[in-house]
């Protein structure tokens, strides 16, 4: 078990370092996993342990949170804007529900997140090249304000982060900034995706499996959420600022040499 904890501790720090970067954590879970030999559980610890970057956004906005809480009854822009949020969350949740089961059996493999992360980097290079992605200042606008199709566009991008290894804040992004949208608007809107999205998909799929799970399993699962948390809380503002005012240059070219690496450790037998 001491052993097990070690290895939680360190996947929960790899979530937390990465949920909010365009690198995908879920694919940095699977290989993760894989590479330290933390059997059992399936797809739902890489999916359980995210719930503490969820918990990590809501301590960070809190109070962005509470004053729209307080004021959801009275004010039709604040009500507007959860309403667009569940739109964009609407076609993930819907694919992930019905294919949710048979995505974690199929797809949740060292050697998709590998072909996930070098695709998705090509696509980052070759997008960061369109004149919508070209850096430009912060017009400061409300993401409130997002509209509608804005705000369809990136559910349907988001539908993509299903794949493991494609990201689910970096094709948030990408819809958002593709729609319009500013990259500080986009990366504070995936953001706010994060809470519905991640923390639905959480609770989903923990009350499918729980009876399957002994209670050291379920142990290990609560510790990686609640260390995730820690660490995602303490590394949320470095994305915000660095996503939102730099080029995805130096994503796409990691993911392409992390996606390398992978599968040259898959092909040596060191991960499976």
């Amino acid at each position: 078990m001491t052993e097990d904890i070690i290895k939680v501790i360190i996947l929960a720090l790899v979530e937390g370092v990465t949920e909010f970067l365009p690198v995908s954590s879920t694919g940095h879970l699977i290989v993760g996993r894989s590479l330290l030999g933390l059997n059992g559980m399936g797809a739902v610890f890489e999916i359980f342990i995210q719930f503490g970057a969820v918990v990590a956004v809501v301590i960070y906005y809190r109070k962005t949170l509470y004053g729209q809480s307080a004021k959801l009854s009275s004010s039709p822009e604040t009500r507007r804007f959860w309403s667009l949020v569940a739109l964009s969350c609407l076609p993930a949740a819907t694919l992930g529900f019905l294919a949710g089961e048979r995505i974690g059996q199929v797809l949740f493999s060292p050697q998709v997140v590998a072909v996930s992360l070098i695709v998705g980097g090509v696509v980052f290079l070759l997008v960061e090249r369109l004149p919508n992605f070209q850096l430009r200042e912060s017009d400061q606008g409300s993401i409130t304000r997002i509209t509608a199709r804005q705000a369809l566009t990136v559910g349907l991008v988001q539908v993509l982060a299903l794949i493991p290894g494609v990201s689910r804040s970096g094709s948030s992004i990408i819809g958002g900034i593709l729609s319009g949208l500013d990259r500080r608007q986009a990366t504070e809107y995936s953001f706010f995706l994060a809470i519905p999205l991640l923390g639905g998909a959480t609770l989903y799929r923990l009350a499918i499996v729980i009876h399957t799970l002994d209670a050291g399993e379920l142990f290990l699962l609560l510790l990686g959420a609640a260390l995730s948390a820690v660490f995602a809380w303490l590394s949320i503002e470095w994305p915000l600022r660095f996503v939102s005012n730099n080029s995805f240059d130096v994503f796409g070219y990691y993911r392409i040499i992390a996606g390398l690496l992978i599968l040259a450790a898959v092909s040596s037998g060191l991960i499976s």
